[in-house]
């Protein structure tokens, strides 16, 4: 077990094992905290307001300790990203908020189903805003104390919103990690790029009008450099005995070198020229791989993990009329079982080459710490998951 997961364990068993010290800690830590938002020159008016109710939520924690230890099978993933119901709620969404979608589009240059996509995914189109109070959740995610200094961050930016008037403690709710409103934003991150579209003076992302919380979407996209009429990713077909060494998301070419290469669209169609791109492998050479393009990173600037940039991506395909992922997922991928990517992941992490949560799945920075290893020990650097590359470990 790693230290990282042994710390998120005992941490979890020990707020678990002690409500009543916990909550002790919690309050004492609470006056710590205020006394320094006094200091910053926050109204006691917003202080009394905002944190005078925060209660130590357990649920959280445990949720926060969950998280790091799950991942799905990316097939598993994009069924549910791309669900009968997710499609069908996404379609009724674009028809519903056709005209503030265009609006919203021909403003910042965002496809709607791009945004569509994303708010299906963070809120179930609002139907799953989240309903903790956000100022207990981040106070106790602050207190908790793994990631203290971010989330004091994140509770100082959300006192700035209500000291700024833009929303009561009351009305923001969320999720167990903070973010809020229909396409769930960090209270910091609202503050950077929240949108009054609407014209109401305050940019509303929690009410049930998701107009300007689509539009603040929007403005975060164009912010980070989206480029519309660019997809995301492009499915492909690589040739037989392709050099898989020169895969991954940090290696892109021009367009033309893929073609040199032979790499062709996953119906064997020229590849278009969309501009540099880099070739991924979420689930090994078996699986679906997918040229990704800038826009890929812009969306992974939402959210870091590649899942779920491929589930937006690919959900926002599937609303816009574009078709399903044509190759399959293989049983074992890499050629390993599950148990063995496992152990592989494991290995690199206990010789100090940093390969991520040793959950099977294994990605960039799976591959990134591969190519680390094999580039320590005077091995050709692939960056490739094998059976040989796990015995060579021990």
């Amino acid at each position: 077990m790693s230290l990282t997961r042994r710390a998120v364990i005992i941490t979890s068993l020990a707020f678990a094992a002690s409500p009543a010290v916990a909550r002790t800690g919690f309050e004492t830590w609470l006056k710590k905290f205020r006394r320094k938002a006094t200091r910053l020159g926050f109204s006691e008016r917003t202080l009394e307001a905002s944190l005078k109710g925060a209660e130590f939520l357990p649920k959280v924690v445990a949720n926060d300790s969950r998280q790091a230890e799950v991942a799905k099978p990316l097939q598993d993933y994009l069924a549910s990203a791309a669900s009968g119901a997710r499609l069908s709620g996404g379609q009724k969404a674009l028809k519903k908020y056709k005209n503030t979608l265009s609006k919203i589009e021909r403003t910042y240059g965002v496809e709607k189903e791009v945004l569509t996509a994303i708010w299906g995914m963070e809120s179930a189109y609002g139907g799953f805003r989240g309903n903790l109070p956000v100022f207990s959740t981040l106070s106790t995610l602050a207190f908790e104390g793994r990631r203290r200094e971010l989330f004091e961050a994140e509770l100082l930016a959300a006192l700035q919103i209500v000291e700024a008037g833009h929303a009561k403690p009351a009305e923001m709710r969320g999720s167990f990690a903070g973010a809020m409103g229909h396409t769930q934003f960090m209270p910091s991150t609202y503050q950077r790029h929240a949108q009054d579209f609407d014209g109401t003076g305050h940019a509303n992302i929690w009410g049930d009008d998701p107009t300007d919380a689509l539009a603040s979407t929007a403005q975060l996209l164009k912010a980070e450099g989206w480029r519309k009429g660019q997809p995301w990713a492009v499915e492909v077909t690589l040739p037989h005995g392709f050099d898989l060494a020169l895969t991954g998301r940090i290696f892109p070419r021009k367009t033309r070198d893929w073609q040199r290469l032979g790499v062709t669209t996953a119906s064997s169609a020229k590849l278009a020229d969309h501009g540099n791109g880099a070739l991924i492998l979420p689930a090994g050479p078996e699986g679906p791989v997918f040229m990704v393009y800038n826009n890929f990173h812009v969306i992974k600037k939402y959210n870091y993990a590649d899942s779920y940039a491929i589930g937006v991506g690919h959900l926002s395909d599937r609303l816009a009329g574009r078709g399903k992922i044509r190759s399959g997922f293989p049983k074992n991928p890499w050629g390993m079982s599950t148990r063995e990517r496992q152990a592989l992941q494991q290995r690199l992490n206990d010789r100090g080459f940093a390969a991520g949560n040793p959950d099977g799945v294994i990605g960039e920075k799976g591959r990134a710490a591969i190519r680390a290893y094999e580039q320590s020990r005077g091995l050709p650097v692939t960056g490739v998951p094998s059976k040989a590359l796990l015995a060579s470990l021990g």
